[in-house]
């Protein structure tokens, strides 16, 4: 694709950078085939080529961003699919992000939408207030079907939509926390490795048993695993609602505490529960390249990043010899599949386990969660779901594995929600169960007998 920028723009990395990513598109139009957006609607301004045009005249004429291109940015999930299908390697994951910091920084949105996305800037990346917000969220549900319903229902939610949207996605009933930062958890028998475990902000709150599972399987095999004091969200939240000035201070913040562990008693890796936390942690490098004090530090920590499913795969492990008759839906997320390019390596795990693994038709498109994008974008969500769920239902599944918080809540089962009646589970907690530990909380009692592992 042919670029404009003057020497002037060029100046600017970040443009630099947006005019290389501009020139790799060939117009092609594969990643149209694969869009979730596109799929959905068929306009090609919702469709990863459009939005390049769309960014490539923003940033040419150093416009400031129309309604009509915020509607469209908006509406993109940043799930990466076109990445995976795109023939020329065009960094749509850059310039997309690049485009949201952009509309953040020079759109004034209507005021009921700046509030509802400062309350989430500032709610979801604290665990203590999440946690709060979820119990407030949780007594206001009966109400959600009180809200009047937009006049003209479609793609473009009013506040009340959202708002309908948030309570309903909140759960039931919330587990009991699990341990803090600071806290250490020896290897048992002989040390094989030492890892920081990503405590997360969401996760921490709505499933602490994922990472309570990761220690169980890690400790089990030699791993010691340390919880950082002083850990924060990662950043990823905020980086994709283009508040970038949030995202850094907290990619800042965690590059410092996970260099001073390093240097304390060195890491082996940081392992991520959550892939799209992992994803942007594993892009810190790219971030902060061009920031003299952070950028060598940032590679650093980006290179140590790995998905639980890749540090597994790592290691020696005694896979179980006893086989179960459990069908396990696997559903790729797509920070993981997209993102962070693994796709074999969970199905391969939940083999040696012992499931029968079963793949999902139409996998690569996305559920609808991203973020924060079934609560701002909750009608394209709601449509992504249904349809990802009715995939999954293809396979007729015992138990659904995925490896995103963000994912399993998006599919699993909330009262008036929409979700799935097949209980969704994190992939660790399975090779957890399958390897010696408990079975997963969600699967007690949904099944009859044990079937696999212990009970």
């Amino acid at each position: 694709m042919k670029t404009e920028f003057s020497l002037a723009q060029l100046a600017d990395p970040d443009i630099r950078e947006a005019d290389k990513i501009l020139r790799a598109c060939v117009h092609c139009g594969f990643c149209t085939a694969t869009c979730p957006t596109y799929v959905l609607l068929g306009d090609e301004l919702d469709s990863p080529r459009g939005r390049i045009y769309l960014i490539k005249d923003m940033l040419e004429n150093d416009r400031a961003p129309t309604e009509e291109v915020v509607k469209h940015i908006d509406r993109c999930l940043s799930c990466l699919a076109c990445m995976t299908t795109c023939p020329s390697g065009v960094n749509y994951m850059h310039l997309v992000d690049q485009a949201r910091v952009k509309v953040e920084e020079e759109y004034a949105r209507p005021l009921s939408e700046r509030f509802l996305r400062g309350v989430l800037a500032v709610v979801l990346p604290r665990p203590g207030l999440f946690r709060v917000s979820m119990m407030a969220a949780r007594l206001a549900r009966p109400f959600a079907a009180l809200i009047p319903s937009s006049a003209k229902h479609g793609v473009t939610p009013t506040f009340l939509d959202r708002l309908r949207a948030m309570l309903a996605l909140a759960p039931g009933k919330l587990p009991a926390p699990g341990p803090s930062g600071g806290k250490v958890f020896p290897a048992e028998g002989q040390k094989r490795g030492r890892v920081a475990l990503l405590q997360g902000c969401a996760q921490q709150v709505l499933s602490p048993g994922i990472n309570q599972a990761a220690i169980r399987l890690l400790t089990r095999n030699g791993i010691e695993v340390v919880l950082v004091a002083d850990e924060q969200c990662c950043g990823s939240l905020t980086h994709h609602m283009g508040r970038d000035g949030d995202a850094l201070a907290r990619a800042k913040a965690n590059i410092e505490v996970w260099t001073k562990e390093i240097e304390r008693g060195g890491l082996d890796a940081i392992i991520v529960t959550t892939s799209g936390c992992g994803t942007t942690i594993k892009d810190y490098g790219y971030m902060l390249r061009e920031d003299k004090a952070f950028a060598a530090k940032a590679a650093r920590i980006s290179a140590l990043a790995k998905d639980v499913t890749e540090y597994v795969a790592s290691i020696d492990i005694a896979w179980p010899q006893s086989k179960s008759d459990l069908v396990v839906a696997y559903h790729s997320a797509c920070s993981l599949q997209h993102g962070q390019k693994i796709t074999q390596l969970p199905k391969e795990l939940l083999s040696k386990s012992g499931f029968v693994v079963k793949d999902v038709p139409e996998s690569h498109l996305c559920c609808g969660s991203a973020g924060t994008y079934n609560i701002l974008q909750p009608d394209i969500a709601k449509r992504l779901r249904e349809r990802k769920i009715a995939n999954i239902a293809s396979t007729k599944p015992d138990i659904i594995s995925a490896g995103n918080i963000g994912c399993m809540v998006q599919i699993g089962s909330v009262e008036g929600a929409g979700g799935t009646s097949v209980p969704v589970v994190h992939t660790i907690e399975l090779l957890d169960w399958a390897t010696g530990g408990p079975r997963p909380d969600l699967l007690t009692g949904s099944m009859k007998g044990p079937r696999f592992g212990s009970a």
